[in-house]
């Protein structure tokens, strides 16, 4: 089977799933940290939570609105920071 083929099979697959005409093989989902919920139980303002993860402050407006989510790196941190508080101390210390 060519890269085509396999390519125009796999759309074909997400298509059917779409419409209900089949079910997906597997979901994953990805949590998304609720920065909001994270800044508030640090006692922190958006401006020193932004200097500690070294974004903006409208960069952590947005998160806390869902307006966009955090990827890459910062989901990362955020996510530790969200199962272990401490180590937002660690982070703004430096």
């Amino acid at each position: 089977m060519s890269i085509f083929d396999e390519l125009h099979t796999s759309l074909q697959e997400a298509v059917d799933i779409k419409q209900g005409k089949a079910q997906a093989g597997r979901v994953t989902r990805h949590e998304v940290a609720d920065v909001k919920a994270i800044r508030a139980k640090l006692h922190v303002s958006q401006a020193e939570f932004a200097d500690a993860m070294g974004t903006s402050v409208d960069t952590i407006k947005s998160w806390e609105t869902k307006r966009r989510n955090p990827t890459g790196l910062a989901a990362k941190v955020l996510a530790t920071i969200q199962d272990n508080p401490s180590y937002y101390n660690e982070l703004a210390s430096h």
